[in-house]
C-alpha cells in the first residue's frame, strides 16, 4: 500500500491532537523507487501481515573520569533502527521490494532507501535514511505463515523532522 493509499482513508492529522497514542497510529513507510529524486508517490507503508514494528532510539556514550568530578557519561551519538516482524504476503509493496533478489543482496548504497515514521494523530515524525538488513525470509513450522524478520538501521544524517503534507 502507497502512503498516498493509506493517508486517503486516513482522517488529516490534527496538529492540535493530545492523548494517548497505539503502535497502530504510528506509520513507518519506504521510499522503494529507484532514483535519486525523494519521491513521496513512491513511499510505501510497512503493513500488510506485519505483526510488529519496534522502533528503538539507542544512544552511544563515551565515560570520562576526571579528577574531582568523578565519572561523565556524554552522549556521542544516536543509532535509530526499527526490526520489522510478520507473514510473509505476496502482494504487499513491502514485502515484494524487501524479498527480491536486488533488495535481499544489496549492498552499500544499493542497500539504503528513505523511511519516513510519524504518528497519524498528529502527522509528525521524523524522515532520513535506512539500511536494509533481512535476517529471516522465512521461518516456521509446518502449516504456519512463514514468518520474516528485518532491521532498517539509519544510515547518514541525523534524521529531518518531518510534518505530513495532504500535498504530497
Amino acid at each position: 500500500m502507497k502512503l498516498s493509499e493509506l493517508m486517503a482513508k486516513v482522517p488529516v492529522p490534527l496538529a492540535t491532537f493530545e492523548g494517548d497514542v497505539t503502535n497502530d497510529d504510528m506509520c513507518l513507510a519506504i521510499d522503494i523507487s529507484e532514483g535519486q529524486k525523494e519521491t513521496f508517490g513512491n513511499y510505501v507503508v510497512v503493513q500488510g501481515k506485519v505483526e510488529g514494528v519496534d522502533s528503538s532510539i539507542n544512544p552511544k556514550t563515551a565515560e570520562s573520569t576526571y579528577i574531582r568530578e568523578g565519572q561523565s557519561t556524554t552522549k556521542t551519538g544516536t543509532q535509530r533502527s526499527f526490526k520489522v516482524t510478520g507473514a510473509r504476503r505476496i502482494g504487499s509493496a513491502f514485502q515484494d521490494y524487501l524479498f527480491s533478489t536486488d533488495a535481499l543482496y544489496s549492498v552499500g548504497e544499493k542497500a539504503i532507501v528513505r523511511y519516513i515514521w510519524f504518528c497519524l494523530l498528529n502527522g509528525v515524525g521524523e524522515k532520513g535514511k535506512v539500511s536494509i538488513l533481512v535476517n529471516s525470509d522465512s521461518a516456521g513450522n509446518a502449516g504456519d505463515d512463514a514468518g520474516f524478520d528485518v532491521e532498517l538501521r539509519k544510515t547518514g544524517d541525523k534524521p529531518e523532522k518531518y510534518v505530513y503534507s495532504v500535498l504530497e
